[in-house]
């Protein structure tokens, strides 16, 4: 093997010994980053998602758990291996009628634990208005993760933030009118 030609001035580089050249690190973290399986969020909610939200009544969001945590892969490309994790940093969300909550974790499932009244601790919204004149009589409500993948190999580290997952369900959100009688 020759010599490879020179480029924008730069010195020619002689080939490794065994007749190859080592393969750019970056070029090995793109491949690690494009064979990461993350999983499609799968959206929760209380009241539950298949069941009507009501306007003035705390909606509890999350997205399942199973979907929530490090993802690891690795690559090797000619001697250079390069291992990979994706970690979820936050969960946002866009409700429907206008409104938008950052999360920066999965969200609490809401349990018996909590009274009925109660707002979420960490992932919660509150809808004002009913959908009744949405398309559908429904609010699309989605979430968009976003992921930072965290890489080491060749002797080198780095971050690559910014990988997006997104899911969306319709959501019914109704008044419920109270009507006092003696």
């Amino acid at each position: 093997m020759g010599i490879l030609p020179r480029f924008d001035g730069e010195k020619a580089k002689k080939p490794k010994p065994g007749g190859g050249h080592q393969v750019p690190v970056q070029v090995v973290v793109q491949r690690a980053i494009e064979r990461l399986k993350l999983p499609k969020p799968v959206i929760r909610t209380s009241p539950d998602e298949d069941h009507v939200q009501v306007v003035h009544v705390p909606t509890w969001m999350w997205v399942e758990h199973r979907t929530w945590g490090p993802v690891s892969t690795s690559a090797a490309v000619e001697g250079v291996k390069v291992t990979a994790t994706a970690r979820p940093q936050k969960a946002v969300w866009s409700m429907g009628e206008g409104g938008q909550v950052v999360c920066r974790g999965p969200g609490t499932p809401y349990s018996g634990a909590y009274s009925p009244k109660a707002s979420s601790p960490d992932c919660g919204y509150t809808y004002r208005r009913a959908s009744l004149t949405a398309p559908g009589g429904a609010y699309t409500a989605s979430v968009r993760v976003t992921w930072d993948v965290q890489w080491r190999g060749a002797g080198q580290t780095g971050v690559v933030p910014g990988l997006v997952m997104t899911a969306q369900r319709q959501l019914v959100v109704d008044e419920v009118q109270a009507v006092v009688t003696r």
